[in-house]
């Protein structure tokens, strides 16, 4: 719910909102609206999405996603750069893991990479984001973060440029597919059935399990 506060006049302004259980803060608020923003932008892409579908997502009002955010486009900025950190973060966590030889560094990686399905939206609103290089300012936001993922193939990980083009290749497809809801189609269809067993050769079952189907939304 939605607190009001009055001046001396009467008149009515907008405050935190508050929870019947604990108060959130302002962090744990803004990470609250940035999980719900993952899941519109990535469902309804940037064009489509509002703030107020946002806001309705994470149980707040919409002056108050504005209040934390200013509009719309720093919002979506602010999750694009939510969705990069924890791309980041799950790829550094996994080069640094000691899982012997038997897992190396690239399936660790690419493990990471395919897990991070279960976060609603991010691959999808990155998606979004690459499909803006034109806007002056998403677009510059996107090419940092895609020369960010480059870089730390080249630089974190040592591969050379051809062994980083084809992981950012395959994260691409991956992407799409998602995007695509071509999940939909498994099972009926020879050759997405193919593709899907190609692409998930062990985590097949548990991608198929957390990927958002075609009536789905957030």
């Amino acid at each position: 719910m939605t607190s009001v506060q009055r001046d001396g006049s009467g008149a009515t302004a907008l405050d935190e909102p508050v929870e019947t259980g604990k108060r959130l803060s302002s962090d744990e608020r803004r990470r609250q609206i940035l999980v719900a923003a993952l899941a519109v932008f990535g469902t309804r892409g940037y064009e489509g999405a509002t703030t107020d579908e946002v806001a309705r997502a994470a149980g707040v009002s919409q002056p108050y996603v504005v209040r934390l955010f200013g509009s719309k486009e720093n919002l979506f900025l602010a999750t694009i750069e939510d969705s990069l950190t924890r791309l980041l973060a799950a790829f550094r966590a996994a080069l640094a893991a000691d899982e012997g030889e038997d897992l190396p560094a690239a399936k660790r990686i690419g493990q990471a990479y395919v897990d991070l399905i279960e976060v609603r939206g991010l691959h999808q609103t990155l998606a979004h984001a690459y499909l803006l290089g034109s806007n002056p300012v998403i677009g510059a936001a996107a090419r940092r973060g895609f020369a960010a993922v480059w870089r730390f193939f080249r630089e974190e990980m040592g591969l050379d440029a051809d062994e980083a083009r084809a992981f950012m290749a395959e994260g691409m497809l991956i992407s799409t597919m998602i995007g695509l809801r071509i999940v939909d189609d498994y099972g009926s269809d020879p050759q997405i059935t193919e593709l899907f067993r190609s692409c998930f050769p062990s985590e097949l079952p548990h991608v198929l399990d957390v990927l958002p189907r075609g009536d789905e939304r957030w």
